[in-house]
């Protein structure tokens, strides 16, 4: 006989996700300011992932070490930002702050279906409107990063020692 296992819906599969991944954080090496450190980094960072085409992963690491924070830690906020789809949710927020922060107007050219004859023939207007939105973007999604990052340090960082105080509790009931 085989045994049936049971099918859980969409919304259980992300909160076991999500809770392992927690339960992961407050198991890495390094004390609350390491950990958080390394959490608010990796989960900023995520935030600029889209924009610049997954190429801030080049500096990832040596970002955490400069900064002293843990890498684990680092990791395990990276996925978090993953699995809550904010930089997918932001994105269009994150345009018109990075047109507040960055005004420069470009001409207001429609886009053509047959843009492509245009380049053939020089006309390399499109590549400017093209790369301005991705400047736009870079820098409400910045933003958003570095915000979410110091918000996450402080939120980590009193989960970690509220952890840490609800174990040596347990720890200290259990030796009586």
């Amino acid at each position: 006989m085989t045994k049936k296992r049971k099918k859980h819906n969409l919304f259980h599969k992300f909160s076991r996700k999500l809770r392992f991944n927690m339960i992961k954080l407050f198991r890495s090496p390094g004390g609350a300011r390491k950990v958080s450190l390394g959490f608010a980094l990796g989960f900023g960072l995520e935030m600029i992932v889209i924009s610049t085409g997954s190429l801030v992963y080049l500096i990832f690491y040596p970002t955490v070490r400069l900064a002293g924070g843990s890498l684990p830690a680092a990791i395990i906020g990276n996925v978090i930002g993953k699995l809550t789809f904010l930089p997918i949710v932001l994105l269009p927020f994150a345009k018109k702050i990075g047109e507040w922060f960055f005004p420069k107007k470009t001409m207001d050219m429609p886009m053509e279906e047959n843009a492509w004859r245009n380049l053939l023939h020089g006309d390399f207007t499109i590549f400017k409107h093209l790369l301005q939105g991705g400047l736009h973007v870079l820098i409400g999604m910045s933003v958003f990063g570095l915000v979410l990052g110091v918000i996450s340090y402080f939120v980590v960082q009193y989960l970690y020692n509220q952890r840490k105080k609800h174990r040596l509790a347990k720890r200290a009931g259990a030796s009586l």
